[in-house]
């Protein structure tokens, strides 16, 4: 008893900040999701309203809703393959016995996940501006035409996922590398002696031992990808022709610009209920990867 009392003693108040900062704003917005809360509720709450399902059957029956999750999935589908590919090649390099000072590159390349997202969206929106960015500047001095990256509807999407994938990547790539690190010495060795080649040990050795920590990664990684928000917002304001708003993008305006918040918590529900869909789906594949 007195284990358990000082057990539930240390473990009260991370309980309590759970409570009151994670548990406590999730149930109010899942209340507010069935309600019309909007400005006029703030002013008045006799104007509040329960509208039960309503703001959802709202979103789903919205065009510009479908537009966003287009453009999200489209931002996931392309953004996570890319940054899983960047986070392993560097994750491999870096552990590799013919690389040199590792302890400079992981800073190096870690360190676009620790700058700021605005400050970085700012430099890369003057990097791929049409007429004074630096990326044109070489694309003229090679002889092809400027582009319009963030004006045009065709490529402002992929540069934001490229910028993405560059500021993301490095996170990865840290988790990636510990568990090649964590990998016994001994195996490789002993495909060596057996005659298998870079390639063979790569397939048969490293990748079925880092798949756990691969299905971490990518788990981590698509949740964060459903939830683009800030480059858009600071790199083409969900444009051109919302080529780039987002779900996020949306709940922000209608929560925050709008002031529907009812329907902004819908909203959030709604992306919510696909990240799980997506976690569940890929927890799936990686139970049936695992048995074959």
């Amino acid at each position: 008893m007195k284990i358990e009392r000082a057990a539930w003693g240390f473990v009260t108040p991370a309980l309590v900040v759970i409570g009151l900062f994670f548990v406590l704003p999730v149930v109010s917005a899942l209340l507010l999701s069935f309600t019309d809360f909007d400005l006029y509720a703030l002013a008045d709450r006799k104007n509040l309203r329960f509208v039960g399902f309503g703001n959802y059957v709202e979103v789903l029956q919205t065009t510009l809703f479908w537009k966003a999750l287009g453009n999200t999935l489209y931002f996931v589908g392309v953004g996570v393959p890319l940054s899983m590919l960047l986070s392993l090649g560097a994750a491999l390099l870096l552990d590799s016995r013919l690389a040199r000072w590792k302890g400079f590159f992981r800073t190096a390349l870690f360190a676009p996940v620790v700058t700021t997202v605005v400050a970085v969206a700012v430099v890369f929106r003057y990097l791929f501006h049409t007429r004074y960015g630096l990326v044109n500047y070489g694309l003229v001095w090679l002889g092809f035409d400027p582009i319009d990256w963030l004006g045009d509807a065709h490529w402002s999407m992929p540069t934001i996922i490229l910028f993405a994938a560059w500021k993301n990547f490095g996170y990865n790539m840290i988790i990636l590398l510990a568990g090649l690190q964590a990998i016994p010495a001994d195996l490789y060795e002993a495909a060596r002696i057996d005659g298998a080649n870079t390639w063979q040990r790569l397939r048969h050795i490293t990748l079925p031992l880092l798949a756990p920590t691969l299905l971490v990664v990518s788990i981590i990684t698509v949740a964060g990808y459903f939830q683009l928000f800030a480059e858009p917002y600071v790199m083409t304001r969900g444009g051109p022709l919302q080529s780039t708003f987002s779900v996020l993008f949306y709940m922000y305006e209608e929560g925050f610009k709008w002031w529907n918040l009812g329907r902004a918590s819908a909203i959030a529900f709604l992306l919510f209920a696909l990240i799980l869909v997506a976690t569940l789906l890929m927890l799936r594949l990686s139970r049936r990867w695992n048995a074959a």
